[in-house]
């Protein structure tokens, strides 16, 4: 190996690091949430998973092309094509999730005009819950069971789905079982009617962003489809690129194609509602339902 090939490499090298430090700095890294092994574990499974698959693309693109910044850069496409490209999972998930809890919500209410309690009508409505809440409904009803104040269990429910419109039915629950007051099949039949229209609109939303997602993922094909080519058929053509200067126009042509892919990424990606039902450092849930009550 001459001594330009070797400045190639260490050039490519750096530039494929500074490409490394921007995608994590844009797309962040899984937070790990204290108090839930649970989604450690999975967070760990899936920069397990990223690690593997960006590795193996990284190593296979080194070796076609013997370009570090084409390899890192590549590398770190499929190990954040979800996060760069544009992913409607998580959306889908609200969606599924804002589905089950306004059905919830109507059978609530149909149960709670039964005449019975909503300590009763709880349990009783969590069988036929949608998949999306059903877990953490069960979780309610063992808090329920255990003798767990209704406010309580209602603010901890809450933070199990971590949903603001999850906050607003709690909310309307708590402020229910703490004042024992009338009308919450009304408040109950408005909210269903709330979450139903939120949950039209989230669809004709997605609908137009996955549209954006598409042209994405069609333009990402199309050029790293013809840069493949050419790399591996047309050697002589791309040979200017095995040079230090041309690693370093690669890492350029490479971060710029990243600021194309994370804006695109943006335009397609909904705008986060904050909770405002949460219970902040340890704040114990029971405190934050009285602090509900009273406001």
């Amino acid at each position: 190996m001459d001594s330009s090939t070797l400045l190639a490499v260490l050039a490519g090298a750096v530039l494929g690091v500074g490409l490394f430090v921007g995608v994590l700095a844009v797309v962040g890294v899984p937070e790990r949430v204290a108090g839930k092994p649970r989604r450690q574990r999975a967070s760990f499974a899936d920069s397990t998973q990223r690690l593997i698959r960006g590795g193996v693309v990284g190593a296979l693109v080194l070796v076609a092309t013997r370009w570090v910044v084409a390899a890192i850069a590549l590398g770190l496409l499929a190990a954040y094509w979800d996060r760069i490209a544009g992913s409607s999972a998580s959306e889908k998930r609200g969606i599924a999730r804002l589905e089950a809890l306004a059905t919830w919500t109507e059978s609530l209410r149909d149960t709670i005009a039964g005449a019975i309690g909503l300590e009763q009508a709880i349990p009783a409505t969590a069988a036929n819950a949608g998949p999306a809440i059903r877990p953490s409904l069960n979780l309610l009803v063992d808090r329920l069971r255990i003798r767990e104040p209704l406010p309580s269990a209602l603010v901890a429910f809450a933070d199990d789905l971590d949903d603001p419109s999850a906050d607003v039915i709690c909310a309307s629950l708590v402020l229910n079982a703490r004042l024992r007051g009338p009308g919450l099949r009304d408040v109950l039949t408005a909210l269903a009617v709330s979450t139903r229209e939120e949950l039209d609109m989230r669809r004709r939303i997605e609908a137009g962003r996955r549209s954006i997602r598409r042209s994405v993922r069609i333009v990402l094909v199309i050029v790293l489809g013809i840069m493949g080519m050419m790399s591996t058929l047309n050697r002589q053509y791309v040979e200017p690129y095995n040079s230090v200067l041309g690693q370093l126009v690669l890492g350029v042509v490479a971060l710029l194609f990243l600021g194309g892919l994370l804006w695109l990424r943006r335009l397609a990606s909904p705008s986060k509602t904050d909770r405002f039902l949460v219970t902040e450092g340890v704040q114990a849930p029971a405190a934050v339902a009285h602090e509900v009550a009273q406001s």
